[in-house]
């Protein structure tokens, strides 16, 4: 095969500029792997790579997609290659780009078995959210157990979004106590058979409620997708050594906040982006994700939550629906 199809970015704005157009299939080079795709999830920097205000790093593909799954079929095996992976095994794997495409060219250590008991499809579901989850919370927000033994609380902004649902599996299946917001009472309920607490941030204060369920100590790590004026409350909601860690500003970039009260609450504020980080740091994450979550699944610990399928062509009406944010879940397109 010399040629592929695949959904391209006619010109930057709304759904309507992703085109279905004919590329040249890519290949791999030292340390990469060809796959034939069988599936792409769509994720909210693929809507604002679209809308162009987020380029993708130098030398990665200029068509959108973060993640796939499908079956390798050629490349690099000769080292870096932890799983042990070969031609025709089914694996998933997140991209810097290039994920909306019948064939994709990743990095082999960004490459991951497809977990036991889930297809192909469903595999595609996990690569942008599980590296993105398991990097913030775990190791940079550093979720684990308190002084005396007990196991630390998170609190979930947009609990129903894909990175949503996916914090909220990850830290209840190893044993925390979570949190989340959500728009609706429907998004409430999801996020609630989900295993978190959950409040309707458009009816109800955040603030208030974690105050009253955790008697007045707040949460230890706060994931936020949200940013803007939500920081200053969202410090009043933290507990004494908490961290707040940033992953997306939906509600702005510039805040405002007492460094007073965070000086003498000990508390910290960071936050990453994934998609410009080396090949070394994702499969760093890759492998413990494989000892540490991979079992999970096969364990039905955790699942993948996917709102909707599109065929490929489909790709403008899937982002048109993520746009709308009146999704539980997962996007996903078909090939």
């Amino acid at each position: 095969m010399t040629s592929m199809q695949a959904i391209e970015i006619s010109h930057f704005g709304g759904p309507e500029v992703l085109r279905l157009v004919q590329r040249p299939v890519p290949q791999p080079g030292p340390g990469e792997v060809l796959i034939k795709v069988a599936a792409s999830g769509i994720n909210r920097p693929d809507v604002f790579q679209r809308a162009g205000h987020y380029a993708p790093p130098p030398g990665a593909s200029d068509l959108p997609g973060l993640e796939v799954a499908g079956e390798l079929i050629d490349g690099d095996f000769s080292s870096g290659n932890p799983f042990g992976l070969k031609r025709g095994d089914a694996v998933c794997a997140l991209l810097a780009g290039g994920g909306y495409a019948e064939y994709a060219v990743v990095p082999l250590g960004q490459c991951l078995p497809v977990p036991q008991g889930l297809s192909v499809l469903e595999a595609a579901s996990l690569p942008e959210n599980y590296f993105t989850v398991w990097s913030n919370v775990f190791d940079r927000g550093g979720l684990g157990r308190s002084e005396d033994g007990s196991p630390e609380s998170l609190l979930v902004q947009g609990g129903s979004s894909g990175i949503g649902v996916t914090a909220i599996q990850l830290a209840r299946a190893l044993g925390h106590p979570v949190f989340a917001t959500a728009g609706s009472d429907e998004k409430c309920r999801a996020c609630e058979t989900l295993g978190a607490r959950a409040i309707n941030y458009r009816t109800e204060d955040f603030v208030e409620r974690i105050k009253n369920w955790t008697d007045g100590r707040g949460v230890d790590v706060i994931l936020d997708m949200v940013a803007g004026d939500y920081i200053g409350r969202e410090l009043e909601s933290l507990a004494e050594d908490g961290r707040l860690v940033i992953i997306a500003t939906l509600g702005g970039a510039n805040a405002s906040f007492d460094a007073a009260k965070l000086m003498h609450r000990r508390q910290t504020v960071t936050g990453s982006t994934l998609r410009k980080r080396s090949t070394a740091f994702k499969a760093a994450i890759a492998n413990e994700l494989y000892e540490r979550v991979w079992p999970l699944f096969a364990e039905r610990k955790l699942r993948p939550v996917i709102h909707e399928v599109f065929p490929a062509a489909d790709a403008a009406a899937a982002h048109a629906l993520m746009e709308s944010s009146t999704h539980i879940g997962k996007i996903m397109l078909r090939w």
